[in-house]
């Protein structure tokens, strides 16, 4: 009996959950045996996880972009350096992210991401700030992306 015979069918999808290197190296596999459907088929679902995994990070980055920009309006007394500089380094990762990655457009981001992203944002802020929740407030695309905040700011 040959090997093709005794081929289990890949897990794709649990695969490329897992470990994208792996999944790489089964879907080489897969070509090197001359099995493209397989092969397609693990790169498909690979492209998924790259994806979905960039998504995260992007929502992750505007999360605690948001996250510290409310923290900002809401507690004035006592921002830091600490602060700018996490809005700063989150502001520069989602930059590099939509640089990589074209799809992530203004649009993109503000209608699939924006409100779910301010929902954690507040959540996570009111923790930092232990308080059982804050007021809701908006954000707008220049609030999150334009306006400067230097310490010397203390009338926002």
């Amino acid at each position: 009996m040959g090997d093709k015979a005794q081929q289990v069918p890949v897990d794709w999808e649990g695969l490329a959950l897992t470990s994208h290197y792996d999944t790489a190296v089964a879907i080489r596999d897969a070509l090197q045996e001359g099995n493209m459907a397989e092969a397609t088929q693990g790169l498909e679902e690979l492209i998924e996880a790259l994806s979905r995994s960039d998504e995260r990070e992007l929502r992750s980055y505007l999360i605690r972009l948001m996250q510290h920009i409310i923290k900002w309006r809401v507690q004035p007394e006592r921002r830091t350096p600490s602060w700018v500089a996490s809005i700063e380094h989150a502001r520069g990762e989602i930059a590099e992210l939509r640089q990589d990655h074209p799809r992530f457009t203004r649009r993109m981001i503000k209608e699939r991401m924006w409100q779910r992203c301010l929902r954690s944002a507040h959540r996570e802020a009111a923790i930092d700030m232990n308080r059982e929740r804050i007021a809701e407030m908006t954000l707008s695309w220049d609030e999150v992306f334009e306006t400067v905040y230097t310490l010397e700011q203390r009338d926002c």
